[in-house]
């Protein structure tokens, strides 16, 4: 009887793993990206997403969870702070920018095994003269801290850009 079940359990595992090569964990993309009047889209109401902007949120039952901070301008200039974050997000092999302006980056970021797909995006608060950030996976309702730790690798990499 364990036998019979651990035989399943592995053809479950083998199953789902075949199936994620195809794209079927990778969830769809939200169509609410962006900025819109000044704000990026709000944090996940669940463990699975990373926001500066998580404070100006303050019903969302993740705010502390999902704080983070926003990456500091490289001299004060946009130029060159987008630059070094392209710099970094293009060195990061399970990263893809899908779309650069002068002050937004939106990427995709892709686990190994499982390809989920995660979405990334920077863009250049003028008024606070830094670069907000947000990182949430499309499912499930926990990332076990994956969202915070690559923002936090990327911000490691970014001040070290000169």
């Amino acid at each position: 009887m364990i036998k019979t079940a651990l035989y399943i359990f592995l053809g479950i595992l083998f199953s789902v793993l075949i199936l994620s090569q195809f794209g079927i964990l990778s969830g769809t993309p939200p169509d609410d990206l962006g900025v819109n009047a000044s704000l990026l889209k709000a944090p996940s109401e669940t463990r699975n997403s990373v926001s500066s902007q998580a404070s100006l949120h303050p019903d969302n039952p993740q705010q502390s969870y999902a704080d983070i901070q926003p990456l500091p301008l490289k001299n004060g200039s946009v130029e060159n702070s987008m630059a070094a974050l392209l710099g970094v997000l293009q060195g990061m092999p399970e990263i893809t920018v899908v779309e650069q302006q002068p002050d937004y980056v939106y990427a995709q970021a892709q686990t190994r095994w499982l390809k989920f797909v995660d979405d990334l995006e920077f863009w250049v608060n003028p008024k606070l003269g830094v670069i907000d950030v947000r990182s949430a996976s499309r499912l499930g309702r926990e990332d076990f801290g994956a969202n915070r730790e690559r923002m936090e690798a990327i911000r490691k990499a970014y001040l070290v850009q000169p």
